[in-house]
Protein backbone atom coordinates (compact mmCIF):
# COMPACT_ATOMS: atom_id res chain seq x y z
CA UNK A 1 0.00 0.00 0.00
CA UNK A 2 1.61 3.60 -0.59
CA UNK A 3 -0.06 6.88 0.25
CA UNK A 4 0.90 10.59 -0.18
CA UNK A 5 2.43 12.05 2.86
CA UNK A 6 2.88 15.79 3.66
CA UNK A 7 6.76 15.07 3.09
CA UNK A 8 7.12 12.15 0.59
CA UNK A 9 5.33 8.89 0.46
CA UNK A 10 4.91 5.93 2.97
CA UNK A 11 4.47 2.39 2.34
CA UNK A 12 3.56 -0.91 4.31
CA UNK A 13 3.07 -4.22 3.42
CA UNK A 14 -0.29 -5.32 5.19
CA UNK A 15 0.60 -8.95 5.10
CA UNK A 16 3.61 -8.63 6.91
CA UNK A 17 3.57 -6.95 10.12
CA UNK A 18 5.48 -3.78 10.70
CA UNK A 19 6.80 -3.98 7.63
CA UNK A 20 6.81 0.12 6.39
CA UNK A 21 9.30 1.94 4.44
CA UNK A 22 9.17 5.99 3.14
CA UNK A 23 10.52 7.88 0.82
CA UNK A 24 10.72 11.87 -1.31
CA UNK A 25 9.17 10.35 -4.54
CA UNK A 26 6.47 7.27 -5.52
CA UNK A 27 9.52 5.52 -7.14
CA UNK A 28 12.16 5.82 -4.46
CA UNK A 29 9.32 4.76 -1.80
CA UNK A 30 8.46 1.75 -4.14
CA UNK A 31 12.42 0.84 -3.70
CA UNK A 32 13.02 1.16 -0.24
CA UNK A 33 9.54 -1.44 0.15
CA UNK A 34 11.07 -3.84 -1.81
CA UNK A 35 14.18 -3.97 -0.20
CA UNK A 36 12.16 -3.68 3.41
CA UNK A 37 9.41 -6.87 2.24
CA UNK A 38 13.21 -8.88 1.35
CA UNK A 39 14.99 -7.63 4.40
CA UNK A 40 11.70 -8.74 6.72
CA UNK A 41 11.26 -11.95 4.64
CA UNK A 42 15.10 -13.19 4.91
CA UNK A 43 15.12 -12.40 8.71
CA UNK A 44 11.96 -14.23 9.08
CA UNK A 45 13.58 -17.41 7.38
CA UNK A 46 17.01 -16.90 9.40
CA UNK A 47 15.00 -17.14 12.16
CA UNK A 48 13.00 -20.20 11.16
CA UNK A 49 9.59 -18.45 11.34
CA UNK A 50 6.77 -19.43 8.84
CA UNK A 51 6.14 -16.79 5.72
CA UNK A 52 3.04 -14.93 6.30
CA UNK A 53 0.21 -15.81 3.78
CA UNK A 54 -1.15 -13.44 0.70
CA UNK A 55 -4.56 -12.42 2.01
CA UNK A 56 -4.45 -9.03 0.62
CA UNK A 57 -5.81 -8.50 -3.13
CA UNK A 58 -5.72 -4.94 -5.02
CA UNK A 59 -6.42 -3.84 -7.90
CA UNK A 60 -6.19 -0.27 -10.07
CA UNK A 61 -9.45 1.23 -11.15
CA UNK A 62 -9.68 4.41 -13.33
CA UNK A 63 -12.74 6.48 -13.45
CA UNK A 64 -13.59 8.84 -16.36
CA UNK A 65 -16.20 10.66 -17.18
CA UNK A 66 -19.38 8.39 -19.16
CA UNK A 67 -18.96 9.92 -22.38
CA UNK A 68 -15.52 9.08 -22.82
CA UNK A 69 -16.23 5.72 -21.99
CA UNK A 70 -19.37 5.17 -23.75
CA UNK A 71 -18.09 7.16 -26.71
CA UNK A 72 -21.28 10.17 -26.52
CA UNK A 73 -19.86 13.79 -26.64
CA UNK A 74 -21.52 15.77 -23.75
CA UNK A 75 -23.33 19.09 -25.23
CA UNK A 76 -22.35 22.60 -23.68
CA UNK A 77 -25.90 23.53 -23.92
Amino acid sequence: MLEKTKSGYSAYSPDIHGCIATGRTKKETEKNIYEAIQFHLEGMRAEGLALPENTTESEVLVFREPEVIYGKKKSNK
